[in-house]
């Protein structure tokens, strides 16, 4: 048994999303003391924080103002994800809902230079699309000015530096994105196409260079722009962080990620200073620097920050760049928020998110693996093993995280390290689909080969199977949203593996999920998937739902009513019909959450649920 119940897990809490406020003097951050992430600030590493928000539901993220002592945060309803915007004055503690149109969605896109004005996209004019606007500070709801009306899934970069225009992504897939800028004092219903492309090509993480003249980002764009004879790109393999000129349309290259993806950059446009990370098998590497004001593609670097845990991002620069913000995770580190001095790289950690009084010591590190599947394909996972053992015992959750397109990284889970803790073995495969090992692995399991990241599984199966410390016939599955189809799947594909599954949020039928899933989302998941018009009847085939008789281990399924992703009628249809079957079925639907569980009293009813259910079958 544990030495400490579920709850007392689910209160280590977690400091992340750190925003630097006007002049330096003081650092906001979200931190789910109270059981849902509200705002914090503090003045000084290790001072006492101070709540600045008291709200049941979650705060996504907060921005501080460059020019006034007041923020953005974004807030949904009951998981709903139709964020609204709210703006808090740090001063007075007043909050005032700017947006105020609850049956859409707004996605933050940044303040202005001069803090008088900020950007967002909103599916107001029509739920399927998003369109840009642009919004006075102390303006509220119908007062935000429509700039451009979108035809798909737009979202926004920011100003320019001198505020007179806007970087705006449209993505077709995850893999598949353009960029827009969009000029804010010429005629606002036209915007200039500045990543003209054939085929799949990503262009991601963009920010303005300080001169305006041009943009960094991460791509995929193949031999670094060139094309072949026929006009057909060979791209890329792994995103490089390149500097696209926007007179001229060239991309050069500013730094590969040598067989590595290049995660995303950070920048500082008064000063060209940056913060550029690189995703290595799951861990960070970050690159400090600043780039040369006469050559935008040379740089300086600085120390590289020593930080503990191995995975770090939500980078923030203090105003003179004379700092940064970042939060940072590991297996047995709970996510905290650190200040580096950029110029030494020193790093001092600001805020002190508790364990609840579980020692930190008591935390199990995970390795990473790697096992070979059907077509010798090496699927990378990491194992953690409780205490080291190796009895040939030990029961093992297979948890398979959602996307597909998504990574597992060794970042601090309370909810594993509770069941390592209880004698559990915890695996955590990333199956052919997973971002971070390049376009080609992760297109491996498009539509007509869904079903080759569930071989994977089974292959991670056989492999635990014959590892020493692991009971084989004690083996279970984990997952939530495409992770929780991946359960299913699982079950019904080769049933005899098992001994117990829990669907979180999943996928059961393909067919009624994307045509019941948010009107903003359904090409975009086609786009992976597959589509309703081209290809209903290898997803109704593939789909859990039409092969349920084939479950043989005790199912569980949780879901959120308010579910805007993966509908609730999933995991309706799913717990009836394995129950229509005599499948042992355990269901568990919460009224208040949406696509997962973000409350802290409903995190603790559906885990110890899961808990009981393991001991139970397990």
């Amino acid at each position: 048994m544990s030495s400490y119940d579920i709850e007392r897990y689910l209160n280590v809490r977690s400091a992340y999303g750190a925003s630097f406020g006007p002049k330096g003097k003081r650092l906001s951050f979200l931190m789910d003391t109270t059981g849902t992430s509200q705002v914090w600030t503090l003045e000084s590493a290790r001072a006492w924080p101070e709540q600045r928000t008291f709200f049941e539901e979650r705060v996504t993220f907060a921005s501080w103002s460059p020019e006034r002592t007041e923020l953005i945060f974004g807030m949904d309803e009951g998981g709903n994800e139709r964020a609204q915007l709210f703006r808090l004055d740090a001063t007075t503690g007043e909050i005032t809902n700017l947006t105020a149109t609850p049956d859409a969605k707004h996605r933050w896109g940044g303040w202005s230079d001069d803090g008088d004005r900020f950007a967002f996209t909103s599916n107001r004019r029509d739920e399927s699309v998003f369109d840009v606007y642009v919004q006075g500070r102390d303006e509220t709801g119908e007062d935000a000015q429509l700039v451009y009306e979108g035809d798909g899934w737009l979202s926004l970069s920011g100003f320019s530096p001198d505020d007179s225009r806007l970087l705006v992504s449209q993505a077709y897939s995850n893999f598949d994105q353009d960029l827009y800028v969009l000029d804010l004092e010429a005629d606002v219903t036209d915007r200039e196409h500045v990543t003209p492309h054939q085929g799949d090509v990503r262009y991601q993480s963009a920010s303005w260079a300080p001169d305006s003249e041009g943009i960094y980002l991460v791509t995929d764009k193949g031999e670094h722009g060139d094309e072949t004879e026929d006009d057909v790109r060979t791209e890329a393999d792994t995103l490089y962080l390149a500097y696209l000129d926007l007179e001229s349309g060239d991309i050069q290259t500013v730094m590969d990620g040598d067989g590595w993806n290049v995660d995303g950059i950070a920048l500082d446009d008064n000063t060209g200073r940056f913060v550029c990370s690189r995703n290595v098998d799951g861990y960070t590497e970050l690159t400090v620097g600043q780039f040369d004001a006469d050559d935008p593609t040379e740089y300086e670097t600085f120390p590289e920050p020593a930080l503990p845990g191995g995975i770090s991002g939500g980078v923030s620069f203090d105003p003179d760049a004379e700092r940064f913000a970042l939060s940072t995770t590991g297996d047995t580190v709970n996510t905290n928020v650190f200040v580096v001095d950029i110029e030494t790289g020193e790093a001092d950690q600001w805020t002190s998110a508790p364990t609840a009084g579980i020692p930190r010591e008591s935390f199990d590190e995970s390795d990473l693996v790697h096992v070979e599947s059907f077509d010798e394909l090496e699927v990378p996972g990491f194992l953690s093993l409780p205490d080291g053992r190796e009895d040939g015992n030990t029961p093992v959750i297979v948890d398979i995280h959602g996307g597909p397109e998504s990574q597992r990284r060794p970042s601090f889970s309370s909810v594993k390290q509770y069941f390592l803790d209880r004698g559990y073995a915890y695996f955590e495969p990333n199956v052919r689909g997973s971002s971070g090992y390049g376009a080609e692995y992760a297109a491996l399991d498009d539509v007509e080969k869904r079903m080759h990241s569930v071989a994977d599984i089974e292959a991670c199966t056989e492999w635990l199977a014959d590892h020493p410390a692991i009971d084989p016939d004690r083996i279970a599955a984990k997952g939530g949203s495409y992770g929780g189809f991946m359960v299913l799947a699982a079950l019904t594909e080769y049933p005899d593996r098992w001994a117990a599954g829990i669907d979180i949020v999943g996928i059961a039928n393909f067919v009624t999920f994307l045509e019941n899933t948010g009107d903003w989302r359904r090409e975009l998941r086609e786009a992976e998937y597959g589509s309703l018009a081209d290809d209903r009847e290898f997803l109704a085939d593939i789909s859990p739902i039409n092969n349920v008789k084939n479950i043989e281990a005790p199912l569980f399924v949780l879901h959120g009513e308010n579910d805007p992703r993966v509908p609730v009628g999933e995991a309706e249809q799913i717990a009836d019909r394995a129950a229509e079957h005599g499948v042992p079925v355990r269901k568990l639907i919460f009224d208040d959450e949406g696509h997962g569980f973000s409350k802290l009293e409903n995190r603790i009813e559906a885990y110890s649920a899961i808990a009981d259910f393991l001991d139970e079958h397990v």
